[in-house]
């Protein structure tokens, strides 16, 4: 005789909370967008040359050639931290021109598509724009050192000097990241960042404010670039009292203000 008895229910299994799909952190997309720059840095050979170039070249141009007309001697303790500055906005601003290629050729657009964090592209490049321009910071001051610089800081001095020329570099290139976005193309983006790179030349980096025309000489020392330089001078060869508070709000500033302004380029970028 067939048992009538109804058959047990199953119990279905318990639900397991959703993987999420390796690679979608924040901190570990930045991880790869990083080496992905620093992987294309490696691979243009001539762009990573002049990156490493240009600064011992303007050293030694600005030392040998136009020094001896300016200061008699000692020129090259006076011109070191003009001259690394000056090199750091040169290697920021191929970070307008790679951030533009991303957008204007598609890349961006597909890494939206992608469970990652978009943003974090950007990150990428401003990271690795930082470590190439440190390590044009070292060789820099290596080659001064040949030359004759003479350094009078003390180790905290040269970890202030460090910390300031890193703040600058990362304030500079969000600035040139924001340029690239809002940018139309490569050209137009080398540009526009090239206005950039002549706040240098209007301070003391590379003579006297006081050798200027009286009305140039309220902007060369109010100038972003104006107590950094004065504030490395002091640090590196002890020529007056360094000034900290300016130069800290300077570049803080910037980064702040480069990132609002990103954010806000960023979420247009997407229509492009």
């Amino acid at each position: 005789m067939t048992s009538l008895a109804p058959a047990p229910l199953r119990t279905p299994p318990p639900r397991t909370a959703a993987r999420r799909p390796l690679g979608t952190g924040a901190l570990r997309s930045s991880a790869v967008f990083i080496g992905r720059s620093l992987r294309h840095s490696l691979r243009d050979g001539e762009g990573l040359l002049m990156a490493v170039a240009l600064p011992v070249m303007l050293l030694l141009l600005f030392t040998y050639v136009f020094g001896g007309a300016i200061i008699a001697e000692g020129y090259v303790d006076f011109v070191v931290p003009g001259v690394i500055l000056t090199c750091a906005g040169y290697g920021a601003a191929s970070v307008a021109v790679s951030v533009n290629r991303d957008v204007t050729l598609g890349a961006m657009r597909r890494f939206r598509t992608m469970p990652i964090t978009a943003a974090t592209v950007l990150a990428g490049h401003v990271v690795a724009s930082v470590l190439r321009n440190l390590l044009a910071t070292v060789i820099v001051i290596l080659v001064a050192l040949l030359i004759g610089f003479r350094p009078t800081a003390t180790v905290l001095e040269w970890v202030a000097v460090l910390g300031l020329v890193a703040l600058w570099i990362l304030a500079i290139t969000a600035l040139f990241a924001c340029i690239g976005l809002v940018a139309g193309s490569p050209e137009a983006a080398n540009g526009y960042g090239f206005v950039l790179l002549f706040l240098p030349y209007l301070s003391s980096a590379f003579v006297p404010i006081a050798t200027m025309p009286e009305w140039l000489q309220p902007i060369a020392t109010h100038q972003p670039m104006g107590p950094l330089v004065d504030a490395l001078r002091a640090l590196l060869i002890g020529a007056g009292e360094a000034q900290l508070l300016a130069p800290l709000a300077w570049s803080i500033g910037i980064t702040a203000g480069a990132m609002v302004l990103t954010a806000l380029a960023f979420r247009r970028s997407g229509d492009r």
